[in-house]
């Protein structure tokens, strides 16, 4: 296509020289002086306007041929059919490629599918305008998906952060030793999800710089060492993506079961967990909220993000990957990956900081008798029944008679 381009700026640059020498020996004086004196001195010609730059003179392509226009098949030709009527004009041959025509490739199709497109084709996608779709694809990361994500993320964190001013953690501190503990993770539940945890992190953080990084990174650290640390990232996003979707995979397959909705899970979510009172609502092993984020901030927006992670990789077979499909793709990807991160946030919150005891159950694997009556007690109610055992990794050594529930003062 540069071949192309520059073989068409010659043509214009000699269609306007022609067209120049033709304009000036049309001058009698001029052909005259010309026939008589071909190496007469600067001085016997006429002088230039004032202002004008002297050598080859410019021409509207139009000038050459002003009646072309007039014939009704103007707006149809070729290149090599307008290049008759007007020397120098490649209107056809750019109109084509602004139009996604696909010209001639000497790559196998299998290897380049799109190495004769300049131009991508028009298309319109949801908050752009009707333009080619790189174009498009622009638009909406830059005026939508950018801008409305950090918003997204900077609510989340302002939210969380005036909530733990006003509540402060949940639940009741409580010292160690006071009752027998309860396993409420095995090593295996703890491990795939420290594991899922830490991709997690990595894939965030390194999606975030390539995504905002233009924006808080380069002004601080310049264009080299920001480029470069961006470049570096992505690295370690690709790599770390195959970790996160075996990872994913294991903590959908392992707690799903106990993450299917039941009549507790309604009552939950009318009092909104309690969250706003000093009440503690009543779930079994996982709550409402709990179940939400199992669902919509792992499991549903995890499928999508995994799926347009491994297009953007070139991981899925049988695909072309087009350009068009590569940008729908990325989209679909930023989008899912900005939703996932919010949502993932308010996790963490509550896994930390947000209430005590939390984090050391991940931790260690283990919970209280008052801690699990306090914030799951239809769960620790079936503990006491001997529906659930207390201790799921290994079997008990010998069956534990049932006990009274804790009440939590």
């Amino acid at each position: 296509m540069r071949c192309m381009t520059l073989l068409g700026a010659a043509l214009l640059a000699l269609a306007v020289s022609g067209a120049g020498w033709a304009q000036s020996a049309s001058a009698p004086a001029a052909a005259a002086s010309f026939a008589a004196s071909p190496a007469a001195p600067p001085a016997a010609t006429a002088a230039p306007a004032a202002g004008a730059m002297p050598g080859i003179r410019g021409a509207n392509v139009f000038d050459l041929a002003p009646d072309a226009a007039s014939d009704p098949n103007y707006a149809n030709q070729t290149n090599g059919e307008r290049a008759r009527v007007q020397p120098g004009n490649n209107a056809p041959m750019w109109r084509a490629v602004g139009g996604g025509v696909t010209g001639y490739s000497s790559l196998p199709k299998s290897q380049a599918p799109e190495a004769g497109n300049l131009i991508q084709p028009m298309v319109q996608y949801p908050g752009s305008r009707f333009t080619s779709a790189g174009e498009a694809w622009r638009q909406v990361r830059n005026h939508w998906l950018i801008p409305y994500g950090a918003a997204l993320l900077g609510i989340v964190l302002l939210a969380l952060g005036i909530f733990f001013a006003v509540k402060g953690p949940l639940g009741h501190r409580e010292p160690d030793g006071v009752s027998r503990p309860i396993e409420r993770f095995t090593p295996f539940e703890r491990a795939a999800h420290w594991t899922n945890a830490a991709a997690f992190v990595v894939l965030a953080l390194s999606g975030l710089t390539m995504a905002f990084g233009k924006y808080f990174l380069l002004p601080v650290l310049g264009l080299h060492l920001s480029g470069w640390l961006t470049y570096a990232l992505k690295t370690v996003h690709n790599f770390v993506g195959p970790l996160f979707v075996v990872s994913l995979l294991v903590i959908i397959i392992t707690f799903v079961k106990d993450n299917i909705a039941n009549w507790a899970d309604f009552n939950w979510l009318i009092k909104l967990g309690g969250m706003f009172s000093n009440e503690q609502v009543p779930s079994h092993r996982f709550n409402a909220g709990e179940k939400g984020i199992f669902w919509w901030a792992v499991t549903f927006p995890g499928i999508v993000v995994v799926g347009s992670g491994l297009v953007l990789n070139q991981l899925v077979p049988g695909l072309p990957y087009l350009r068009g499909d590569m940008q729908i793709a990325h989209m679909i990807h930023l989008a899912a990956g900005l939703v996932m991160m919010a949502l993932i946030i308010g996790h963490i919150y509550m896994g930390t900081i947000g209430m005590h005891g939390a984090y050391n159950a991940m931790k260690t694997g283990y919970v209280s008798e008052q801690w699990a009556n306090e914030h799951h007690q239809l769960w620790y109610q079936d503990i006491v029944a001997g529906k659930i055992p207390a201790q799921r990794s290994s079997p008990p050594a010998e069956p534990q008679p049932p006990r009274a529930p804790v009440v939590s003062t």
